[in-house]
Parts: C-alpha cells; sequence; structure tokens
C-alpha cells in the first residue's frame, strides 16, 4: 500500500510540477518551439531545474541496493541506438510539435475538460494500444 502512495504522491508533484512551469498550456509548449517567431524561453528553466534535479539524486538512488518500495530496479540494459528508437523518438517530437502535449502535460490538461486535451490522449491511448497489438 505504501508503494501506491508514494507513487500517487510522486506523480502529483509532477502534476502540480506541470501546471506551474506551464507544460500543461499548449501555447506555451509551442511558443518554445517557435525559435523564428514568438520564441519563449521559460520552458528552458524548467528542463534546467529538471536535469538539476536528475544530476542530484540519481546517483544516490542507484547506489542502493534496492529502491525504497520495490524489490528491485528496473534499468534498461539497452545501449545501442537502433531504428525503432529512432522512429519513436521522431514521433514523440512531431507528436510534440503538432499538439503541444507530451505524455505527462497531456493528462494533466484533462482537468481543463479542453477537447483538445481529450483528443490527443486518446489518440495516445490508440497509439499504444496499436503498437501492443502490432508488436507484443
Amino acid at each position: 500500500m505504501i508503494a501506491y502512495a508514494s507513487a500517487f504522491g510522486a506523480g502529483l508533484v509532477f502534476g502540480i510540477g506541470l501546471w506551474i512551469s506551464g507544460m500543461a498550456t499548449p501555447r506555451k509548449v509551442l511558443d518554445f518551439l517557435d525559435v523564428t517567431g514568438s520564441w519563449d524561453p521559460s520552458l528552458a528553466l524548467v528542463m534546467a531545474g529538471a536535469v538539476g534535479v536528475t544530476l542530484s539524486a540519481f546517483g544516490p538512488i542507484l547506489k542502493r541496493r534496492t529502491p525504497l518500495y520495490a524489490e528491485n530496479f528496473v534499468v534498461s540494459l539497452k545501449r545501442q541506438i537502433d531504428a525503432p528508437l529512432m522512429l519513436g523518438a521522431a514521433l514523440f517530437g512531431i507528436g510534440w510539435g503538432i499538439g503541444g502535449y507530451c505524455p505527462g502535460p497531456a493528462l494533466t490538461a484533462l482537468s481543463n475538460l479542453s477537447a483538445e486535451a481529450f483528443v490527443f490522449v486518446g489518440a495516445m491511448v490508440a497509439g499504444g494500444l496499436a503498437h501492443r497489438l502490432a508488436f507484443d
């Protein structure tokens, strides 16, 4: 039960951070990506903060024998950059650029009750299910 509570707490803090940073607002994200137009560099600070937290936290966490609320760490052993990875990254970037959402902020934006958030999340879920049907 504590694992679920900690996962919920982490997700809640993450979602609040997305709202505060503006990542749940597609216009802000699209303005950040538009470097030749009305560029808004403020999300670079969000990224810098995320990188800082990651760099300071991952070392001590991975030095532990086990995580706090699981039996072991799940870390990918894959070390190659291959075609599926490149294709997935390209599709992710194209979707982000077109829609102004990536998965986390899209889920957070559902609370706006906007049609675009529901369409994006629906397409995201359908894409995930299609991948599972095709490749699992």
